[in-house]
Parts: structure tokens; sequence; C-alpha cells
């Protein structure tokens, strides 16, 4: 049995966990955008009565905050643990954090992207706590740079910034990855681990 397919590891996926009406947004607002999807159709994709959905929730803007919940609660429960079991070195966590960035958004692609592209259409409140979580994630990795710049492992002379430019890279595959496309998911990770390393000017 290989890494990926051992359950509670970072690297292995089973099936979204999202509940029924969270699975209906996610396909309609991934196919026609959130001010493009009703409640109507959510609720008759979910098999349930409008009434029905708003007993779980209250509107469409609920299932929006509900969905990016579960999304950022996935990835930063991922990105941890990958990080924990990395070596001690900062070329290994932040080998670690960078393959863990691009599994998720190759095999989670659909709610990476809802969740990334919908945050214009949150309300502030939503729209605060999902930047909140998205920094958290960020600030993963920053620390990770710095402190490979500091041992002498990186030589970026901009680590913040070089950070930011792999994760924006990592968070990119979610908008053109396709699962028949030419490279498989451990071809793009080799691929992009290097261009990540060479970012950071890793030693």
């Amino acid at each position: 049995m290989t890494t990926d397919q051992v359950p509670g590891s970072w690297r292995h996926y089973d099936d979204a966990a999202l509940s029924t009406p969270l699975a209906a947004a996610l396909d309609l607002f991934a196919e026609r955008g959130y001010e493009g999807a009703s409640i109507r159709e959510i609720a008759a994709r979910a098999g349930l009565s409008v009434p029905g959905l708003y007993h779980h929730y209250p509107s469409k803007q609920a299932l929006l905050i509900g969905l990016t919940r579960v999304v950022m609660a996935d990835l930063l429960a991922r990105s941890r643990r990958a990080l924990d079991e990395a070596g001690p070195t900062p070329r290994e966590q932040f080998d670690a954090v960078v393959e863990s960035l691009l599994r998720f958004h190759m095999v989670r692609r659909e709610q990476a992207f809802v969740a990334s592209t919908e945050m214009r259409s949150m309300e502030p409140d939503a729209r605060d706590e999902y930047v909140a979580l998205r920094d958290e994630q960020q600030r993963m990795l920053d620390d990770v740079v710095r402190e490979g710049v500091r041992a002498g492992d990186f030589r970026t002379p901009y680590p913040e910034d070089a950070s930011r430019a792999v994760t924006t890279m990592c968070v990119a595959v979610a908008s053109w990855y396709r699962p028949d496309g030419p490279l498989s998911p451990d071809e793009l990770v080799e691929r992009y681990l290097a261009i990540a390393r060479g970012a950071v000017g890793a030693v």
C-alpha cells in the first residue's frame, strides 16, 4: 500500500465529505457561479424542497460559507499533518507543504476553485473569516521559507514574496488541472516542486 492509499495520510483522498446540500451547491457554483445559481435549483439538485433546504441552510450565502469552511478546514488539516510529518530541515518542510498544496488543488479542484473565485460573493464578515484562514495557510509556508533563509538553505532575498508566489502557483492548479491530462499527479508534483525550489533559491 502506497502512502497516498493509507487512510489518515495527508496524501490520501476519499470522496469529499460534503453534505448533500453543500455538494449540490458546489456543483451549481462550479457550473454557473454563485450569482447564476438559484436556491430552487440547489434544492432540486439536493433532492429537497426549498423549505427543506432552508432547514439546513437559511440562505444561499450560508451555503457558500458552509462550503468554504469545509474546504479550508480540509486544506489546513492536511498542511499541518504534512508539516508535522516532514523531516527537520526547512527544505523537507517546504517540500511537504508545497506538495500538500499541490495535491489538494488537484484533487479538490472544484472546491478550491469555487472558494477562491467566489470570495467576491461573500458578505464582509464571511470574507474576513475566509481571508483569515487563507492567511493562516500562507503563514505556514512563510515561516518555513524565512527559517530556510535564516539557516542558509534558501537564498531568495525576498522570502515573503517568494512564498506568496509559490502559493499562488499551487492555487492556480485548480483552474486548469484535469485528471486525464498529460501529467500524472506525481509527475506534476515533481515538476512543480522543482519550480518552487527555484523560486526560493533552494541550495
